[in-house]
């Protein structure tokens, strides 16, 4: 095993709900081997409230969460990704900034829990699903042996884990 951290940048058009999820699943299940980032291309400016609720309910961190663009990421200075993942459809159809270094990049698209229109309850199980769904997914991507494949190899298994459970039509 490597003692290389990876950077990992996921994206979301708001960059509110799914992508800050994601940056605290791996945030802490990634701890040591993988550093977390979030952004959107016209991000909301706040973090949804029901989503810090999910992950302080799941015991993920929220502190230092925030609502930011990729733009950031593309300046002086920006860490270096080695992963970008879009985790919904309408960042995955943008045309995205070329990342320096030139990341593996893959759609893990699931549906918008903040889309969900109803009860308090339909709300928050809506977040716990995306949670469950975006767990698995970066479980499988932790579980990967990154130092020894290729990254054509990479690659395949990053489109697999995209495809999984509750992935959206345009995964």
């Amino acid at each position: 095993m490597t003692d290389r951290s990876f950077n990992v940048l996921f994206l979301c058009t708001g960059n509110s709900a799914r992508s800050i999820l994601a940056e605290s699943i791996l945030a802490k299940d990634g701890a040591g081997r993988f550093r977390a980032y979030s952004a959107g291309s016209m991000p909301k400016g706040e973090v949804n409230p029901l989503a810090l609720e999910t992950l302080e309910r799941f015991g993920y961190p929220i502190e230092g969460l925030r609502s930011k663009s990729w733009d950031e990421f593309e300046a002086a200075g920006a860490p270096q990704m080695d992963f970008v993942f879009t985790v919904c459809d309408n960042a995955a159809g943008e045309v995205c900034p070329i990342w320096p270094g030139h990341p593996l990049k893959a759609h893990w698209g699931i549906e918008d829990p903040a889309a969900v229109e109803g009860t308090s309850v339909q709300k928050l199980t809506a977040f716990a699903t995306a949670f469950r769904y975006l767990k698995n997914r970066i479980d499988a991507f932790i579980a990967l042996p990154t130092s020894k494949l290729e990254a054509s190899s990479v690659r395949i298994h990053l489109d697999e884990i995209g495809r999984s459970e509750g992935a959206t039509p345009g995964a």
